[in-house]
C-alpha cells in the first residue's frame, strides 16, 4: 500500500507535468492548505477545515481538482473519488522508525537512508507503553507499506510508512544471454532509489561467480530470480576425475554428460565408454566417493 503524504514531503513537483493526487494526506493542523498538495506556501489558499471533534475529512477529487484549476494548477488527476486529508497524531513513532532501519539495513548491504515516515492508519493521542514492531518478510522490496505494532495484551495497531532510500544494485548494460557469465563486461553497478523489486536485487556478484538462470533484458536491475551459480563443468567437456582407492590415487579423464556445478552429482564417461557418477569439486574436476 503506497504510503501517502510522502511523496510531496521528499520530491518538489513539477507544475508543467501530470501530477496524481493522492487517497490520502498527513496534515499538521486542521486548517488544510493547498500547499500540502502543491507544495507551493507562497500562493496557498484553503481547501477545508477538519471539523473540533474529528481528526479526518475528505473532499471530491474532481471538487479538489477543480479549485487546483482556478488557482492556476492544471495538471492534477485524480486517483480515486475521494481525497481524505488526516490529522498528523501526537505519537513518537522513533522506536518503529528504528526498527525499520534495522529491517532494511540487514536486508541491504549498501543502502544509504535519507529519511523514515511512519504514521498510524488512525488518529492517536499516545502509544502503548510496550509492544513490539510486526514487519512483514518481503516489505524490504518496496518504499512504502504497512506495519503493525502488538501489545502484551495482543492488541494490534496498524501503521503507513514511507522510507527514502538509495541501494546499490547491478544492471545489465545490454541483454543477458541464459548460461552468460556475469561479468563488469555485462552489467553496471550503480545506486538507484528504493521504488519497488519484484525480487531481491543481487548483492555482490564478486564474491562468488554466477551466471544468467534466463534471458536477461537491457537495463534490468539484476535479482536473485535472474541468476544462478556458474557451471563450472560443460556438458561433452572433459573432466579430470580423481579416485580415491585402498590407499591410492588414481586420476584419469572422462566426458562429461551434462552441464554441472560444485557439488552436483553427474555422470561421465570414461576412454572405456563405462558410465561413472562423480561428485563435481571444481573447474572440470570431479572425484569418485
Amino acid at each position: 500500500m503506497l504510503f501517502k503524504l510522502v511523496i510531496f514531503s521528499f520530491f518538489a513537483l513539477n507544475l508543467y507535468a501530470d501530477i496524481e493526487l493522492e487517497g490520502v494526506y498527513y496534515v499538521e493542523n486542521k486548517e488544510v492548505n493547498s500547499s500540502i498538495i502543491t507544495g507551493d506556501t507562497k500562493n496557498s489558499f484553503p481547501i477545508l477545515t477538519i471539523s473540533d471533534n474529528d481528526y479526518l475529512a475528505k473532499i471530491k477529487s474532481k471538487e479538489l481538482i477543480e479549485m487546483l484549476n482556478k488557482n492556476g494548477y492544471k495538471n492534477y488527476q485524480n486517483k480515486s473519488s475521494y481525497v481524505n486529508f488526516i490529522l498528523k497524531s501526537p505519537i513518537d513513532t522513533s522506536l518503529i522508525k528504528q526498527r525499520l532501519k534495522e529491517y532494511y539495513k540487514k536486508q541491504y548491504k549498501n543502502i544509504d537512508i535519507e529519511d523514515i515516515i511512519v504514521e498510524p492508519r488512525t488518529y492517536m493521542q499516545s502509544l502503548p507503553e510496550e509492544y513490539i514492531v510486526d514487519i512483514r518478510s518481503r516489505d524490504y522490496l518496496f518504499r512504502d507499506g504497512t506495519i503493525s505494532i502488538e501489545t502484551p495484551q495482543n492488541m494490534k495497531y496498524f501503521f503507513n510508512y514511507y522510507i527514502k532510500a538509495h541501494v546499490m544494485v547491478y544492471e545489465s548494460r545490454d541483454i543477458i544471454k541464459k548460461d552468460t557469465k556475469l561479468t563488469p563486461l555485462n552489467y553496471i553497478k550503480k545506486s538507484i532509489l528504493l521504488d519497488r523489486f519484484r525480487a531481491k536485487p543481487l548483492q555482490d556478484i564478486e564474491e562468488s561467480p554466477l551466471q544468467a538462470k534466463r534471458h536477461i533484458p537491457k537495463g534490468k536491475v539484476l535479482t536473485h530470480n535472474d541468476a544462478e551459480s556458474l557451471d563450472v563443468i560443460k556438458r561433452d567437456s572433459m573432466v579430470n576425475v580423481t579416485m580415491y582407492k585402498e590407499g591410492m590415487v588414481i586420476t584419469f579423464s572422462a566426458k562429461a554428460l551434462q552441464d554441472a556445478k560444485v557439488n552436483d552429482i553427474i555422470k561421465v564417461q570414461n576412454s572405456n565408454k563405462k558410465i561413472l557418477k562423480v561428485k563435481v569439486t571444481g573447474l572440470n574436476r570431479a572425484e569418485i566417493e
